[in-house]
């Protein structure tokens, strides 16, 4: 602190306060003038640097203004841009209205892709049992003998000979296109 209670700082810092001061600024964090001198010595630096290769190039010893002037708008017409003007933005859109929108072929709504270009098409597969007699199967005489010649008879055999409820798959492969 200094004599009158103002904190004691750099040139540039209170150059940059006031600034923000003029510009209405009243509000800012501390950290934001350290930052504004960062970017301002940053700046400064590089328009030298390149002041300094233009000198160089040009065969003189020293940075004249010139040099300087150069090196600024060099970082302007790299850094900035202009929009171009309204006349020109009116003219470009003019022309580019001309051509109508392409007719929408699909209907209202969202359009979606096709269906074999989706993963919402089914790929799953229904197993459908087939219907059978409700009659038992008649025994015949030869099942009749075959128990009696072998009274373990093999299970495979037996499973293979007993009428079974068979199911038949049924299954939609993937991309293929269903009637509408």
């Amino acid at each position: 602190m200094a004599d009158g209670g103002e904190e004691v700082m750099p040139k540039d810092a209170k150059i940059v306060k006031e600034l923000l001061k003029s510009m209405s600024v009243d509000e800012y964090e501390p950290r934001v003038v350290n930052q504004f001198l960062e970017l301002w010595y940053r700046y400064v630096a590089d328009v030298l640097t390149d002041a300094q290769v233009y000198s160089e190039h040009a065969g003189k010893s020293t940075i004249d203004s010139d040099d300087v002037k150069l090196a600024i708008q060099s970082k302007v017409n790299s850094s900035f841009s202009q929009p171009p003007p309204r006349e020109v933005l009116l003219e470009l859109a003019k022309s580019r209205n001309k051509i109508p929108l392409p007719k929408s072929i699909t209907g209202p709504g969202i359009p979606l892709p096709p269906e074999q270009d989706t993963l919402i098409s089914p790929n799953y597969q229904l197993a459908i049992p087939k219907r059978h007699n409700s009659q038992p199967p008649e025994e015949t005489e030869d099942d009749e003998e075959i128990a009696e010649l072998n009274p373990n008879p093999d299970p495979s055999r037996v499973a293979r000979d007993l009428p079974q409820e068979t199911s038949q798959r049924v299954s939609f492969p993937l991309g293929a296109k269903h009637p509408r």
